[in-house]
């Protein structure tokens, strides 16, 4: 963004929760969330939209700018189609880009024959040139037009700031000198004097034009990705981390099933458990992701979302170990516990999600480890966590947890023989157990006593045949 700012206002993410949350990286074939929202005009839009989406807002002001923004673009769309075409961008990006030769004598006399010399012994880099001018001017034209239209006046948030600047930068006493007509008619002289304007005396001008056309581009990007998938804007609160959420779906999914979300300080800890296939990945992911968009500053894919900003968010949802570097899976889940625990310890606001920790140990120890974890974690104030687990019997032990822990699960139905997954959240903890049904159910142990009886040639007594 132009001004980029500390550190602190910026939401902490990792590269495990980035690719958790498939933000620029997805499955073969698969779009990433980075693609989702990219409905940017320009390459150099994109390029400030990821950046943007590699570093979110953490602080409720910013977020907020960007929403008013994104909500100002969205309910204005026609000032914003007054904005220079791509072509005209991407015209005069490679025209400042580009190494040709410059007429930049200030003698009228000595300009006339530089001007002279390029034309009869430099044709192509002259024609490169007019070319290069000629876009630039229209762009320049443009942003004249966007600028005085009277739908800007009730111009809000991160926008402010950029409009102020840019009509600021138009207003220098040699920007005057680009003409608000087609120059297409111009002879040598005055081409290459305009020339001598745009690349030499304010270049860094219309390099700073292109820049914040490239700012409100990647705003654009993210109201329209608002539009285009139907989301809705999060209300920003007040006071300790809390979220509150309705309608909540994935923006994957074409046919989402959609649940609630209710973490507060009462309630600190979700519990959630349920078989395999019953939705509690999905679950996980789909949260993460309304609130990575939320901290983005633009729409969530849910009906209703109110939340208090964080500054940290992990998901532990695919883990690996790290063979090279000698890294186990446990001790990979352990590292990753530890930079949630290290997050928490310095003070900061965390959202952790973790999905079936403590997979890479036996049955006990993964139960007493997320039986101690669930019990520190649901006493920190300024943390919210989703905890998913097949240990159900934690049950009869999260009374520790002072009731900061919610318990809620996924569960599947049997018709007509088969299971049918309804992916609704409720409230309680699910005892249902399918991993041997889901096994006969696919006949794998059908196909394993098919197996013919290994026959034994060296059996005592048998006989032996001699070559």
């Amino acid at each position: 963004m132009t001004d980029r700012c500390a550190p602190d206002e910026i939401l902490g993410l990792d590269s495990n929760t980035f690719k958790d949350l498939e933000i620029f990286e997805a499955g073969a074939g698969q779009a990433s969330l980075f693609d989702f929202c990219n409905q940017s005009r320009t390459e150099g839009g994109a390029a400030v939209l990821r950046r943007r989406m590699e570093q979110p807002w953490s602080t409720a002001v910013r977020i907020r700018s960007t929403q008013e923004s994104v909500t100002f673009i969205a309910t204005h769309p026609q000032v914003f189609s007054k904005l220079p075409s791509a072509y005209v961008i991407v015209s005069t990006e490679a025209y400042m880009r580009e190494i040709l030769p410059a007429v930049d004598y200030r003698n009228p006399l000595e300009f006339a024959l530089g001007a002279l010399q390029m034309w009869t012994n430099q044709d192509s880099h002259y024609f490169s040139i007019v070319r290069g001018v000629q876009a630039t001017a229209r762009m320049i034209r443009a942003l004249r037009a966007f600028l005085v239209q009277p739908g800007l006046a009730s111009l809000r948030g991160e926008l402010v700031p950029l409009i102020r600047e840019m009509r600021s930068l138009l207003r220098r006493p040699h920007m005057a000198r680009v003409p608000d007509q087609e120059i297409g008619h111009w002879g040598m002289w005055r081409m290459l004097r305009l020339d001598q304007v745009l690349r030499t005396q304010e270049k860094n001008t219309v390099t700073r034009l292109l820049e914040l056309v490239y700012e409100i581009d990647a705003l654009f990007a993210i109201a329209e990705a608002t539009r285009k998938h139907g989301f809705n804007m999060p209300v920003i609160e007040q006071g300790l981390p809390r979220v509150d959420v309705e309608g909540l779906v994935h923006p994957y999914l074409e046919r989402p099933v959609a649940n609630p979300v209710a973490l507060n300080q009462d309630q600190r800890v979700l519990f959630l458990t349920g078989p395999n296939m019953a939705g509690k990945t999905t679950y996980l992911r789909a949260f993460a992701t309304a609130l990575y968009l939320a901290q983005l500053g633009m729409g969530v894919p849910a009906t209703s979302f109110r939340f208090v900003p964080v500054q940290w968010l992990f998901s532990s949802i695919s883990l690996s170990d790290d063979l090279r570097q000698g890294v186990s899976y446990f001790r990979a889940e352990a590292l990753r516990v530890k930079a949630v625990a290290q997050a928490v310890t310095d003070g900061h606001k965390v959202v952790a999600l973790m999905d079936e920790p403590f997979k890479g140990t036996n049955v006990k120890d993964a139960f007493d480890a997320s039986l101690a974890i669930l019990e520190r974690l649901s006493a920190r104030e300024n943390c919210l966590f989703m905890f998913s687990s097949h240990h159900i019997e934690l049950r009869d032990h999260l009374h520790v947890a002072n009731g900061q822990v919610d318990c809620r699960y996924f569960e599947a139905e049997e018709t007509a023989g088969r299971l049918r997954f309804d992916y609704r959240l409720r409230s309680g903890i699910s005892e249902q157990r399918l991993g041997m049904r889901v096994l006969r159910e696919e006949g794998i142990f059908e196909l394993l006593d098919a197996l013919p009886t290994p026959v034994d040639n060296h059996t005592p007594g048998a006989a032996t045949v001699e070559s």
